[in-house]
């Protein structure tokens, strides 16, 4: 994975500009003028001098833009070493780089500021931050969890943020973690740790080198990044595991990484061993047949594995989820910035690997809002409607639970049909008002495929109908 870390306006942009400027150009001026042409082009020598001058002072700075300086070192450095700036200021920055030509890579401070939403979260008003195709998913992730846990707060009137701002308050937290222990080495060994976290920290606003292994839920290849996540105390989950009940395919993973694993189908595929060709197939489906990076496998293990109530972080498909575990089951942070304005969209559940799912609210009461528009969110109106949905569910909860572990799908069809006959009996309720419009899945899953299914099932139904009739 390539990572690029973005450059991002500094408030002292213009401050620098003036003190920049007067001082090289008295320096300058003299050695670059020639006595010949002194008299001819004394009215724009300056002016054609202040292009050297910047040249001189962007190359240590690793800026394309000559007619603006660059930000200054703080803005490529971890959070800490800065100040949270307001957001006119920030914006005044950026609406002046737009005015001058820039560079693919001097534009990218455009995608520098994030929507906050605010939800009710255990009692109190409490920020998420929500994010565009393009976010940085690591950041935010782990961001979240801070603001769950109310390790960070924001003002109530804060709308937008900005990742120096995130990165701020998430170096702030990890400067304030103290070592438990309190041996000597031990101290050394946590300290070091905290640097490595800190170095890696604008990383997290760009990407994430992770390489999972298919052992366990909890495996990853060890890495400077993962230290993050350990001084912080946020686990970090995948369900991309083999199935113990194909030996093949175990044999030919192993306890290998992604990354070990893939140059190993290379290997094998030049082989002229047909054993370790064979192998690579085998290996190679593998990874095909399981593309989504989450197997039922997995998600058992993931699910035994998190704790009630926990906050983590989920990796699947180079993307990280704000995780949690609420009476059994599994949902994920709804983080697209389309659902800002959806107060009863906060949670997706993750209960299968096929992508179908559903919303809930933050008291993970089941919600039909995506789609509507403010004036019909609240248009369902019945609170006995709502009671008797949320029964259902539960029920269905309840139902799965007391089943044994499931094997493949069997064990998640109770809560499949009770969430698809929830979808039906209010789809028949809203009959008389427009349809909803279809809205987008935050995590690249849609809850349209679940219409399909829900129809599905609903013919055979109306064909014992007629042959009773």
């Amino acid at each position: 994975m390539e990572h690029h870390q973005p450059e991002h306006p500094a408030p002292g942009e213009t401050r620098t500009a003036e003190a920049v400027s007067p001082e090289n150009h008295k320096v300058l001026s003299e050695p670059k003028e020639h006595p010949q042409d002194k008299d001819a082009k004394e009215a724009d020598g300056a002016a054609g001098e202040q292009e050297p001058v910047d040249q001189a002072s962007l190359p240590a700075q690793g800026q394309d833009n000559f007619e603006s300086p660059p930000p200054d070192a703080s803005s490529s450095q971890p959070g800490p070493a800065r100040e949270t700036r307001p957001e006119t200021e920030t914006a005044g920055a950026c609406s002046r780089l737009q005015e001058l030509p820039q560079s693919p890579r001097a534009r990218q401070p455009e995608l520098d500021f994030y929507c906050v939403k605010w939800i009710p979260w255990k009692g109190e008003q409490t920020p998420i931050i929500t994010q565009s195709a393009n976010g940085p998913c690591p950041l935010i992730a782990i961001a979240n969890i801070l603001f769950l846990q109310w390790k960070v707060k924001l003002p109530p009137q804060k709308e937008v943020i900005t990742s120096d701002e995130l990165m701020a308050h998430l170096g702030d937290c990890l400067l304030s973690i103290k070592p438990q222990e309190k041996s000597e080495g031990l101290q050394l060994n946590f300290q070091q740790n905290v640097d490595d976290a800190m170095t890696v920290l604008p990383k997290l606003a760009t990407g994430l080198d992770v390489n999972v292994r298919f052992t366990g839920v909890s495996d990853f290849e060890y890495t400077p990044e993962c230290s993050v996540f350990d001084l912080l105390g946020i686990p970090l989950y995948h369900g991309w595991l083999v199935d113990p009940q194909s030996p093949e395919a175990v044999s030919a993973v192993g306890k290998l990484s992604y990354n070990q694993l893939v140059e190993k189908i290379i290997t094998c595929k030049h082989s002229s061993d047909t054993n370790l060709v064979t192998e690579g197939l085998i290996a190679e489906q593998f990874l095909e047949t399981t593309a989504a990076q989450l197997t039922y496998h997995g998600l058992c293990e993931l699910t035994a594995a998190a704790k009630e109530g926990e906050l983590s972080v989920f990796f699947r498909n180079n993307h990280f989820s704000t995780m949690t575990k609420h009476k059994g089951h599994l949902y994920l942070l709804v983080t697209d910035q389309g659902f800002l304005q959806e107060e009863q969209v906060v949670w997706e559940s993750l209960h299968n690997v096929d992508g179908d799912s559903c919303f809930c609210d933050s008291d993970f009461h089941l919600s039909h809002s995506p789609g509507k528009g403010p004036g019909t969110g609240g248009g369902s109106g019945s609170p006995e409607k709502q009671r008797q949905v949320d029964q259902d569910y539960l029920i269905a909860l309840s139902l799965q639970q007391q089943q044994p572990p499931p094997q493949g799908t069997s064990g998640l069809s109770d809560l499949e049909l009770a969430q698809q006959l929830q979808q039906e009996e209010y789809q028949q309720h809203q009959a008389a008002q427009a349809a909803p419009a279809r809205a987008p899945s935050p995590q690249g899953r849609g809850a349209a495929s679940g219409r399909p299914a829900a129809e599905r099932r609903q013919r055979p139904k109306q064909e014992s109908d007629c042959v009773l009739l």
